[in-house]
């Protein structure tokens, strides 16, 4: 696939951030329709919303009525909009040629909220307040009347969540794709030869030639002597970062992030600036606001001429320096499934002990299911039309909203979804349908795939969801990214990326809390295309889908994944399959890695220098507050830190029959747990149950107030093992499953526990799903029909069942 070209509306603030998110929207291949402004009232009133100004490049003057305007003598402080230097807005059309739109903000944050909620901050009628944010929507209407072509929107959030979703919200409502290129960019991989430093980007606008002046200081560190200072060069960069150091810098200040400092940007890249900014030092008046906020009111600004050789033969290409695709763990990792011709599974199942060592006498030794979370298997009724699939998916939505209705829940708490579907093409059709439950922001996580003819006949679409039961208590937190960045895939549909509550047991929060991480796919984040095709671009395509599931797992501070499946479309043979599933099983392992290498990345530098050398201080606190590990090796026992392939969890490959965007793989783990102490993690694994063919793992959560038991349990067939009929494999699992209790020194189960989610080689294990027609509109579990399924070491296996339980404490504790 290629990536379109966008015709962009380009937010500008006059900020650093927001001018170079635009020179890399021009360095993708977009265009630049429009720039757009919001800016303060300067006689205090809130101003008509329809009064957008508008300004023709060929106007290289700041109008008289602005210049003689009476000037502000405070800055705004908006939460959502940079406001200081906005007098020199005007002149940005004459130096870059582009028209230009401004409009006043109206109103103030009346949504603190980080994720911005459109839904409660509608405007009731014509008196009420509304939020700052709303300011944006009329001006880009008024844009888009102009260019009726524009169906994208820029902006230089960073690591501002709050800014990030209002402009989200806003695009999305005036269909424009949200665009925001330097999102996270402080954590991507660095230049080669290069150190990682969130400074980076500041450099990075230096090489750009990006001129860009700091005119507000509000942060211990910094005063009125870096008023003025060029913060897009290498002595500004190590200025700000000499100043902060002192006062222990947040991650972001040397970025500005945290307000620490605003700037103004007066030149560019002549393939966009075609004239530069000047402003007299006698028009640069200091004004102390108190409270360490300093800032420069400006006067006099002006356009100049640019030098004609001031950079030659600079392109976007060769101006724009963009991160690497890959990390360097998993470009390790690419090169090596790619370069190996016949993968061999190198990964040895280690037994360890086979009973629990973290539990002592505190627990009960009775295992109890998880009475906590709601699962729903979701059908059309049998009476609904099904020849249309946008009907069809209507009574899915109508029975969810009954269930809901009838357990005193809202679709707002839900926190994970699975949807099959017979055909993929219906995707776009069903989103529409599904989109409609959510309205609220942070939808579920979700994983989509497509099992064609093995969904139960007459059925086009299948739902599976799991929602806390009422009365638990469980505290809710999303990330919902739907900007296109160098990060992560936007979403393609309504869903998060990711949903993390507390978990519970007996409705009380335990401590530790669970992630539900949506379905990734190999999307290129900055075009949100596939990687090109080649030989080996099944590796590619696993190991990038498989690096976006990381990075969201330790933005989410996931320490460890209770176990994963790799879901691949239908293959050629069992041949490409079974290599499939072989370079997936290698790829897990070695993201998991070993304690080793998290002592290798500390080693990388020494601590003195994140201390004490300028060059490295913003790293060091930013290490410092958040050193993100994934797996945190700390959390199991140093029994099993000894053995680290005994601390990888389970893993298998399904062959399914259409992945989302034609992708080859699609991963999906199944639970992510944070917020867990230092060695009280351990997993358990039986390599055989009742029989050969049964396997078991379980990982063992402790708490002060509980144990959580994730259980995978799978059928690994002999060789000339027959067919099972679907209740035949029921009932051998629900005995294996038990027995697999037993042998972990546990009291047998007091009633045979149902897994919540299964997936079953439908090829060998006949009636399944036969009776759901009959049965009515919902099945026991989410059962999961596959073509094949295979392990890490690429044997077939019939069956995976997932299982969670939970040990209270002891009677007597």
């Amino acid at each position: 696939m290629s990536a379109e070209s966008l015709n962009v509306i380009a937010l500008i603030s006059g900020g650093k951030d927001s001018f170079f998110n635009l020179l890399h929207c021009i360095r993708h291949g977009h265009r630049i329709v429009a720039l757009a402004n919001l800016y303060p009232v300067v006689d205090g009133t809130t101003g008509a919303l329809e009064d957008v100004q508008f300004i023709d490049p060929a106007q290289e003057k700041i109008s008289p009525a602005a210049e003689d305007a009476k000037p502000i003598e405070e800055d705004l402080n908006s939460f959502m909009y940079q406001t200081v230097g906005h007098e020199v807005i005007p002149l940005y059309a004459a130096a870059t040629g582009l028209p230009l739109y401004r409009q006043p903000i109206r109103g103030g944050a009346l949504h603190h909220e980080r994720d911005y909620d459109y839904s409660s901050g509608e405007q009731k009628d014509a008196s009420s307040k509304v939020d700052e944010t709303e300011s944006m929507l009329l001006l880009l209407q008024a844009i888009k009347a102009h260019h009726p072509e524009a169906n994208a929107l820029c902006s230089g959030a960073i690591l501002s969540t709050y800014q990030r979703t209002r402009v989200e919200s806003i695009a999305l409502r005036l269909g424009l794709t949200p665009l925001a290129y330097l999102w996270k960019y402080p954590v991507l991989p660095p230049l080669a030869n290069e150190t990682a430093d969130e400074a980076q980007l500041l450099r990075d606008m230096a090489f750009a030639g990006l001129d860009a002046r700091i005119i507000k200081v509000a942060s211990a560190g910094l005063d009125e002597s870096h008023l003025w200072e060029r913060v897009s060069s290498i002595k500004g960069v190590n200025r700000v970062k000499s100043a902060l150091r002192k006062f222990g810098a947040a991650e972001g200040a040397s970025l500005g992030e945290g307000g620490e400092f605003e700037t103004l940007v007066l030149d560019g890249p002549s393939w966009l600036f075609k004239k530069k900014i000047s402003v007299p030092e006698e028009g640069r008046k200091i004004v102390n606001e108190g409270g360490g906020s300093t800032w420069l009111m400006l006067r006099g600004a002006h356009l100049q001429d640019k030098l004609e050789d001031s950079d030659v033969g600079a392109t976007p290409e060769s101006s724009i320096r963009t991160p690497e695709l890959l990390d360097s763990r998993f470009q390790s990792i690419l090169d090596t499934i790619s370069n190996t011709k016949d993968i061999e599974d190198s990964r040895k199942e280690s037994t360890g002990a086979l009973k629990p060592r973290i539990l002592g006498n505190k627990f009960s030794s009775t295992l109890e299911e998880d009475d906590d979370t709601l699962r729903w298997s979701v059908l059309a009724n049998p009476s609904a039309d099904r020849t249309c699939i946008e009907a069809e998916m209507q009574s899915v939505v109508s029975q969810i909203r009954e269930l809901l209705s009838s357990s005193s829940l809202d679709a707002a708490q839900i926190t994970n979804t699975t949807i099959i579907l017979r055909n993929m093409a219906d995707f776009p059709r069903i989103n529409a349908e599904y989109g409609n439950l959510f309205t609220r922001p942070n939808p579920p996580s979700r994983v989509t795939i497509s099992c064609g003819s093995l969904l139960p006949p007459g059925y086009n679409v299948m739902a599976f969801l799991t929602i806390p039961r009422p009365g638990v208590n469980s505290h809710r937190n999303g990330l919902h990214v739907q900007s296109r960045s160098y990060w992560a895939p936007a979403n393609i549909g309504p869903y998060s990326q990711a949903i993390d509550i507390s978990v519970s047991a007996k409705a009380e929060e335990i401590g530790i809390r669970a992630i539900y991480i949506a379905g990734q796919i190999p999307l290129i984040p900055a075009s949100m295309t596939l990687p090109p095709l080649s030989a080996t671009s099944y590796a590619m395509q696993i190991d990038l889908s498989l690096q976006h599931l990381w990075r969201i797992g330790l933005e989410m501070k996931v320490q460890l994944w209770s176990s994963a499946v790799a879901y691949f479309a239908k293959a050629t043979s069992p041949h490409e399959i079974k290599r499939y599933a072989k370079a997936a099983g290698l790829a897990w392992k070695l993201a998991h890695g070993s304690p080793e290498d998290d002592e290798d990345d500390e080693s990388e530098l020494d601590p003195w220098d994140l201390k004490h050398n300028s060059q490295y201080t913003s790293l060091g606190n930013s290490q410092e507050n958040a050193r993100a590990r994934l797996p945190d090796w700390s959390i199991f026992t140093l029994r099993q830190q000894n053995e680290p392939e005994s601390c990888i969890p389970p893993f298998f490959a399904a062959e399914v029959e259409e992945l989302p965007r034609q992708a080859t793989v699609e991963w999906h783990a199944h639970v992510g747990l944070s917020q867990m102490e230092e060695s009280s993690v351990e997993i358990v694994y039986h390599p055989e149950t009742t029989s050969s063919c049964w396997r078991a793992w379980h990982v063992f959560v402790r708490t002060a107030k509980a144990t959580v038991v994730y259980t995978t349990m799978a059928h690994v067939p002999s060789p000339g093992h027959g067919n099972s009929s679907w209740g035949e494999l029921q009932e051998e699992l629900s005995v294996s499953h038990a027995h697999s209790v037993k042998a972990l020194g546990l009291a047998p189960l007091v009633h045979r526990a149902t897994p919540h989610m299964a997936y079953v080689e439908a090829t060998s294990v006949t009636s399944l799903l036969s009776d759901v027609g009959d049965a009515g509109p919902s099945v026991p579990f989410a059962a999961i029909p596959c073509h094949t399924i295979w392990s890490a070491g690429g044997e077939r296996v019939k069956c995976v069942a997932l299982y969670k339980m939970v040990l209270g404490l002891s009677p007597t504790d």
